[in-house]
């Protein structure tokens, strides 16, 4: 790869070097590749060395050593002659015995950096001293249950020795002190750096070591790939401008990384910055992502397109209720108007028009007086408007059950004035649940600093949802009640039941207000108040026409079945 490298001259690429080829001489001595390899950094194993290795080295002789076949062949290579103890198939002169290896200045007889030697050493260190220990513990008394540690030179056993290798802790004459652990030692590596010498050629020098968890390194002491001891600047990806983030690419060096814009509501206004930054509450950022602004206030208001739709469906139903009061009111001496109440039809009718009136309160920018007007005007509404169909569905029950035997004077006590101080009764208990809670925990105008991006959201905050709570429970209460009672009374004989209208007009009322409470919880920024006025707009509709339309329908257009005659044919 090298040479390949050399030849397309590619050169000012920084190499790491593992611990096979780290300190591989073939490589450091090739002049070929040196512009390519110099300031190679590379992991190599710890070297040292060994106390009187050197000299051993250099007394070798194949005469004192005559069954050394490896000695002779070096001896007969290193000096061009053959020892006179063991004579030399080659045609070689006999060496006269003045030959040594003290004078001598080659790799061989260099022990200046030993590495593999020196973990062979270690080893035989280690295991010299486990054997030192087990054979020379102290002897114990041999009594049954008492058992020894020391063992017999004749009966060793690995195990044994594995037992006190793991336990000693062994410091070398060079002053290294190394135990095991799990039949290994910490790991322990040199630091490399190729340099340039003045001959040209590449020189290994220890710049570090690894001892462990440790790494100890002189960055001083490095020479770079460009020949100095500045760390070279990385080319991969240019520097990530304002607005943007590094996000370093997964199995790519750290030189490599992407440019990530910014996530909203956080900003950078640096150059190749690792982090965005988060803006206060009040601000956010701008598109750019490189500043914070003030956050712009959003309320649902009349000039919007939802606040426009939603006026429009409110201001509808009042018309809508005001003409059907005006057909009730022009048609009021018919059998059809009189026959369910009138009284109560028209209170249900000015009910159901305040009901559509209160939404409108919703939409605008909060204020005290909004806030505090708007839950009050529609808890009082809608308890109104369920309670007199509730009285309406009582009536129908009484009348009917008045034609058995004795039950006469139910109708005679239940008659237009209780009928109208029931409704005012009824309606006097949510006067007074608002009363006490507009007393003590009013909504307020407040500020949703959420999850609305660059907007900031005015709403009508409640400090406590006990009494908005009260307030839904008691129109939830009455509904359910009036549901019950009208179900009950579906099936009595009448040419036009009015409970079965009221039955199916409670059923879609319920229905609304249940599936509001998950939408009301869930709704973010001013869709919350939207949602609320859909569900007054919606079950205002559904008594309405549930209601009214069939009473309409025949007033209007079947004039023929608005007899006494006809309502009472059954």
């Amino acid at each position: 790869m090298m040479s390949t490298l050399e030849k397309q001259m590619v050169t000012d690429r920084q190499f790491l070097a593992s611990e096979a080829w780290s300190t591989s001489d073939d490589l450091l001595k090739d002049l070929a590749i040196s512009q390519v390899a110099k300031g190679v950094l590379g992991v190599a194993i710890k070297s040292s060395t060994i106390p009187g290795f050197q000299n051993y080295l250099r007394r070798l002789c194949p005469v004192l050593r005559p069954d050394d076949k490896f000695l002779r062949e070096f001896w007969e290579k290193q000096f061009g002659c053959s020892s006179g103890a063991n004579q030399s198939h080659k045609v070689l002169p006999p060496c006269n015995g003045t030959e040594s290896l003290k004078g001598v200045q080659i790799p061989f007889t260099d022990t200046s950096h030993l590495r593999v030697e020196y973990n062979v050493y270690l080893a035989v260190y280690a295991a010299a001293h486990s054997l030192h220990s087990l054979l020379s513990c102290p002897e114990t008394d041999q009594t049954p249950g008492n058992t020894s540690t020391c063992s017999s030179p004749k009966h060793i056993t690995p195990i044994e020795l594995l037992h006190h290798l793991n336990k000693e802790t062994i410091t070398t004459p060079q002053g290294d002190i190394f135990n095991f652990k799990g039949s290994d030692i910490p790991a322990k590596y040199d630091i490399v750096n190729w340099q340039t010498a003045p001959e040209g050629n590449l020189k290994l020098n220890l710049i570090g070591h690894v001892d462990g968890l440790y790494l100890h390194i002189n960055e001083a002491a490095i020479q770079w790939s460009t020949g100095f001891n500045q760390v070279p600047i990385s080319v991969c990806t240019e520097s990530c401008p304002p607005g943007t983030r590094r996000a370093n690419r997964k199995g790519e060096p750290l030189c490599c990384f992407d440019c990530v814009p910014c996530a909203e509501g956080y900003i950078n206004n640096k150059t190749g910055s690792l982090h965005c930054q988060s803006c206060p509450v009040e601000f956010w950022s701008n598109f750019e992502k490189t500043a914070c602004i003030p956050r712009q206030l959003d309320f649902l208001s009349f000039n919007e397109t939802l606040g426009i739709t939603l006026t429009t469906a409110a201001v509808s139903g009042a018309v809508v209720t005001t003409a059907v009061f005006v057909v009730f009111l022009y048609y009021r001496q018919t059998p059809m108007v009189r026959a369910n109440n009138s009284e109560l039809s028209f209170l249900l009718l000015l009910s159901l028009k305040l009901c559509f009136l209160c939404s409108l309160v919703f939409i605008g920018r909060p204020s005290i007086w909004s806030c505090r007007f708007q839950q009050a005007a529609f808890g009082i509404s809608f308890v109104l408007c369920v309670s007199c169909l509730l009285v309406k569905t009582i009536v129908v029950l009484a009348v009917f059950n008045s034609t058995r035997p004795g039950a006469g004077v139910l109708m005679k006590w239940f008659g237009p004035g209780v009928q109208r101080g029931s409704v005012c009764l009824f309606t006097s208990i949510q006067v007074i649940i608002c009363t006490i809670w507009l007393a003590l925990s009013p909504p307020v105008p407040g500020s949703d600093l959420g999850l609305q991006g660059s907007n900031v959201t005015l709403k009508c905050a409640m400090p406590s949802l006990v009494g908005f709570s009260l307030v839904l429970g008691y129109i939830g209460l009455l509904a359910c009640t009036c549901l019950l009672l009208a179900f009950l009374a579906r099936n009595l004989p009448d040419n036009f039941n009015e409970a079965k209208l009221i039955t199916f007009s409670m059923l879609i009322f319920c229905a609304v207000w249940v599936t509001f409470v998950p939408a009301y919880i869930s709704s973010p920024g001013k869709y919350v108040v939207a949602v609320e006025i859909f569900a007054i707009l919606a079950s205002s509709y559904a008594l309405l026409f549930c209601i009214f339309a069939p009473k309409c329908f025949i007033i209007l257009l079947r004039s023929e079945k608005n007899t006494k005659k006809y309502l009472m044919s059954r």
